[in-house]
């Protein structure tokens, strides 16, 4: 009886572990995509829909266009803005590769998880 107890816990853990990995590779692939080297920025908006695209604008043309090689992403985080600051976020990731528009729920998931990596 102890026995299948012992053996019961064991897969019921190795299972757990097992979605854990899974949900990890899949976090990993689809809302990090870091590159391994390089300086990452972030950039915390709340209810900026009238300034933040002019702003990062003017900071992705002096980054792309001054031949800045160590800025590897640029990462703006959405503060739970109340207006449209996210759908313009959105829409500049679009047209930049290096942008990436998330909320700041990711964004400390994203932090936590380069913590973790160390």
């Amino acid at each position: 009886m102890g026995g299948v107890i012992v053996n019961g816990v064991f897969w019921v853990l190795a299972l757990y572990g097992l979605f854990e990995i899974i949900k990890n590779i899949i976090y990993i692939c689809t809302y990090t995509n870091l590159k391994s080297d390089g300086i990452y920025i972030i950039i915390a908006a709340k209810n900026q829909e009238n300034r933040i695209e002019g702003f990062l604008r003017t900071f992705l043309f002096r980054i792309i266009y001054g031949k800045e090689e160590f800025v590897k992403d640029i990462i703006v985080t959405d503060l739970d803005s109340t207006d449209d600051t996210m759908k313009i976020l959105t829409k500049l990731s679009k047209d930049y590769n290096c942008l990436k528009a998330i909320n700041w729920r990711e964004c400390k998931e994203v932090i936590d998880s380069i913590d973790e990596s160390k």
